[in-house]
């Protein structure tokens, strides 16, 4: 007797038919027509079980704080970096969490459950990280948050910001994060990077610098990021996110960039909503996407994953924690639309980030952990086409949330009087 088995899936791997049998909170089977029982069934019907989204780089200290105190008039990184300095003053660590719990409620909802969050560690009251630290405490029954440390104002740029960062360590947070290109200088930014990733290897922590967030050519810090992994022997911990200077730079340089970071090890973050809505602001005609280059990075053996970035804040007024949203744009953007470029994609949101966290236990094989989500769609390429409706998702074998299959109903002559959304075979 198993505590649940999920029938007839279809996996992401391919593979159809395939029963998933759930015990103490982990998959102990994995095969056609499980011969077992069990007091709780889900019949999946030949649709698309999947282990849950990861979101790899978000903000959840700015989540749903869109209008205060104002909108981003230009739609600029750098408005956006103003007026969160704004905001900072006037909010309130319970205004904070509660934002916080709300966001993680939608992400639940779409099978969001592990998340990668920058947090701000520039206010001298260090509010956000304290809040955060209670969100992380609260939601851990069922969804894993992992805080970085993130200088917002600059690491040299803020006076106070080295011993910030130090102390929110101390209190508890993850990963070490830097923003070299907000520095003063190019050469203040490689400095930067340079100190962030020793205090990463003297405390054994994980990096995720935000690096090159710009459309300028010159913008380089992920060259200084390689370097300094491989001379501190942290390959393998080291992320560099956004990186979308890349899609301005000439295809000589980096021919030699790629390479570096490959034998550095760097994992790289894209964040195809934001990039593409930020980035090119101050173009005319031809107008830049500025998305890096997923697929080139992807061909060199990086890992590369998708996140969300932002969902209704000081810089992305849309959004809603659905990470096949996100898959959906970067397939466009990065004009990924092969069979394999949109499967390729389909990992940059579950299996890639879940590398880049170091999350234990993923996946859908046996000794897992029961974590899954089971889709309105026969595979991950129609997954993405629909952002197809989350049936259920579960946690440790238990269903967390349901949602009813989306489907019209119709008042045609001839027709049938319903029709779900789904590939025509």
């Amino acid at each position: 007797m198993m505590d649940l088995i999920v029938r007839n899936a279809n996996l992401p791997d391919g593979r159809t038919g395939i029963d998933i049998g759930v015990e103490a909170g982990r998959i102990v089977a994995v095969e056609p027509a499980l011969q077992a029982t069990a007091p709780e069934e889900i019949d999946a019907s030949g649709r698309l079980v999947t282990p849950p989204f990861i979101d790899c780089h978000f903000h959840m200290d700015a989540t749903l704080s869109y209008g205060l105190p104002r909108v981003n008039q230009s739609g600029t990184l750098l408005e956006g970096i103003a007026l969160w300095g704004e905001l900072k003053p006037i909010l309130t660590q319970e205004a904070l969490v509660e934002r916080a719990l709300e966001y993680c409620d939608w992400a639940v909802g779409r099978g969001l459950l592990a998340v990668r969050t920058h947090v701000d560690v520039c206010d001298p009251r260090l509010l956000a990280v304290e809040a955060l630290l209670e969100v992380k405490r609260r939601v851990a029954p069922y969804l894993d948050l992992q805080l970085v440390a993130f200088p917002q104002d600059g690491y040299l740029r803020s006076p106070s910001a080295p011993e910030l960062l130090k102390r929110a360590l101390d209190m508890g947070v993850d990963v070490v994060g830097g923003i070299p290109h907000f520095e003063r200088t190019m050469a203040d930014g490689a400095a930067s990077v340079r100190m962030l990733c020793e205090i990463a290897a003297e405390r054994g922590l994980l990096v995720d610098m935000h690096c090159d967030e710009t459309d300028d050519p010159m913008s380089r810090h992920v060259e200084t990021l390689a370097f300094e992994t491989q001379r501190l022997g942290l390959h393998g911990r080291v992320v560099g996110s956004h990186l979308t200077s890349m899609h301005s730079m000439d295809n000589y340089y980096v021919s030699k960039l790629i390479p570096l970071m490959a034998e550095a090890g760097l994992g790289a973050i894209s964040n195809p909503l934001i990039n593409i809505t930020i980035q090119g602001r101050h173009d005319t005609y031809p107008k830049r996407r500025g998305m890096t280059r997923v697929p080139e990075l992807m061909a060199a053996g990086l890992t590369v994953a998708f996140g969300h970035d932002c969902v209704m804040d000081p810089w992305y007024s849309l959004g809603s924690g659905d990470m096949l949203e996100v898959a959906h744009m970067g397939l466009h953007v990065a004009q990924m639309t092969s069979v394999d470029g949109m499967n390729a994609c389909f990992r940059a949101v579950t299996e890639n980030p879940a590398k880049l966290l170091g999350l234990e236990g993923y996946g859908l094989e046996v000794g897992c952990n029961a974590d899954m989500v089971v889709l309105q769609a026969r595979d991950p390429v129609e997954a993405i086409r629909l952002k197809a409706t989350r049936l259920f998702v579960l946690r440790r074998g238990r269903v967390i949330s349901r949602m009813p299959a989306a489907e019209a109903a119709l008042n045609l002559e001839g027709r049938p009087d319903r029709v779900g959304f789904a590939i025509r075979r």
